[in-house]
């Protein structure tokens, strides 16, 4: 996979993100994708859609692009994210770090500033509305 078509994959992935466009967005992985945030890992289509589905309607996130790199099928992005909890919006420095396989993005680690600052009984109030069993936002 050359450079343009990985930059263009991660541009699509933000622009459904951004647009809660959730069937955009999980056409941009493979079947067996692994996401990585934390502790908290979502493996697989099912995951994945459960994971999306409760941030997105919940957390109302956006994220930012700051700076792009990509070397063939891996990229490292360096985002801020603005997300919701229990009605105060919040900002957090995030790095995401993705390989991709036939143009989908295959796996994802990504790495959040300040989660911890975010209190924990926002943090389960917002996990309890989302239905989810942890934070993770995407």
């Amino acid at each position: 996979m050359n450079a343009t078509a990985t930059e263009t994959a991660i541009r699509e992935h933000l622009r459904a993100f951004n647009d809660r466009d959730l069937p955009a967005l999980l056409a941009g992985f493979t079947d067996d994708a692994v996401w990585i945030t934390g502790r908290s890992v979502a493996r697989g289509r099912t995951e994945l859609t459960e994971l999306f589905t409760g941030a997105l309607e919940h957390l109302l996130p956006t994220l930012t692009l700051e700076n792009l790199l990509v070397d063939g099928d891996r990229a490292a992005c360096q985002m801020v994210e603005h997300f919701t909890v229990s009605g105060h919006r919040r900002e957090a420095p995030v790095a995401g770090f993705y390989h991709l396989r036939d143009g989908r993005i295959s796996s994802a680690k990504i790495y959040r500033e300040g989660s911890a600052e975010v209190d924990a009984a926002e943090a389960a109030e917002a996990v309890e509305a989302a239905g989810n069993d942890e934070f993770t936002a995407g």
